[in-house]
């Protein structure tokens, strides 16, 4: 294989972003323009958070912070966005993934502490990919936000994709922007093939690579 002798640079590339995050200081929500800002949670519904095929500790372990910093933007004048998978019985991706948050089920709502926190715009959404949703990019685009702060899960799945997407779309249209990834908001789930820790350091590395802030938090 090509990457025979690269295993001890992969090695470095991951101690790197992780002792950048470890020394790095968090931000506060008071840094931002409140209306040019959005926060966008991703997927902290009950299917990944409490119960279902796919729901973890690891991103169980997020749910109190993602709401209080939820809590925090609302407080600041900051919108809460929220993405929620939401698949009708024979979705597709059920090929790749095991049965979750089906349509109309306690899987897909957001949990009970998120609704508690804050009010949330809520968009529903097909595929891993939230920005593929018309709605949610109307909403995105014609509302003006320049800075993004994404949290949930699953870091190196849902968040990625919608980072880069939205990353590239606002490049596309030339507006300025942040894309904003608070380490200690997002979380990855165990996989047979991956640990957490894996696929959130690679996804950090191929965020940052294209632009996109890992931040250790923002409270």
């Amino acid at each position: 294989m090509k990457y025979t002798n690269s295993f001890k640079q992969i090695a470095n590339d991951f101690k790197r972003i992780y002792d950048e995050l470890s020394k790095s200081e968090s931000l506060s929500v008071k840094d931002f323009d409140a209306e040019k800002t959005v926060h966008i949670a991703v997927d902290m519904v009950n299917g990944f958070v409490k119960e279902g095929a796919l729901a973890s500790r690891e991103v169980l372990s997020i749910n109190d912070d993602v709401a209080g910093f939820a809590a925090e933007c609302e407080k600041a004048g900051i919108r809460n966005y929220a993405l929620c998978d939401s698949h009708h019985e024979k979705c597709t991706e059920f090929d790749t993934y095991p049965v979750h948050c089906v349509r109309d089920t306690a899987e897909c709502e957001l949990t009970d502490e998120l609704k508690k926190a804050a009010e949330f715009k809520v968009f529903q959404k097909l595929s891993v990919n939230g920005w593929l949703e018309e709605e949610f990019q109307k909403d995105i685009i014609e509302s003006g936000y320049d800075t993004f702060i994404i949290t949930g899960d699953c870091t190196d799945m849902c968040v990625i994709q919608l980072a880069l997407t939205l990353k590239s779309a606002m490049n596309r249209i030339d507006r300025p922007n942040r894309v904003i990834i608070p380490a200690e908001l997002a979380a990855t789930c165990s996989l047979p093939t991956r640990s957490p820790e894996t696929g959130e350091l690679a996804a950090f590395l191929i965020m940052q690579t294209n632009g996109i802030e890992i931040v250790k938090n923002i409270e």
